[in-house]
């Protein structure tokens, strides 16, 4: 299934923002008006594949690398890569432990 249709069912839980920043894979023509609706500027860029290529603003996009890089320090550990606890509570306790150890680590 596409990234972009899994982001049909979580646009009306969009908390407000001035911009979205998203990888290819939510380049859709229906999912950019929707976002412009909720008066959320996209940062999209477009697929290779598409024939008229849409304008993003680049320098903005260059800093979704550093998101990427904390779900992949988050990863790193085992217990949340492989998610053992089975309450909500519990895993999120996790993230939020691991998340302080990365950051005075850091």
């Amino acid at each position: 299934m596409s990234d972009y249709k899994g982001a049909a069912l979580l646009l009306r839980a969009l908390p407000k923002a001035k911009e979205l920043l998203a990888d290819r894979g939510y380049d859709a023509d229906w999912f950019r008006v929707a976002l412009k609706i909720k008066s959320i500027a996209p940062c999209i860029p477009s697929k290779k594949n598409r024939k008229i290529q849409i304008e993003y603003e680049k320098i903005l996009y260059k800093q979704r690398h550093k998101t990427e890089n904390m779900f992949g320090k988050l990863k790193d550990w085992r217990r949340i890569a492989m998610r053992y606890d089975r309450c909500v509570h519990t895993f999120f306790s996790a993230i939020c432990i691991v998340a302080t150890v990365i950051f005075y680590l850091k």
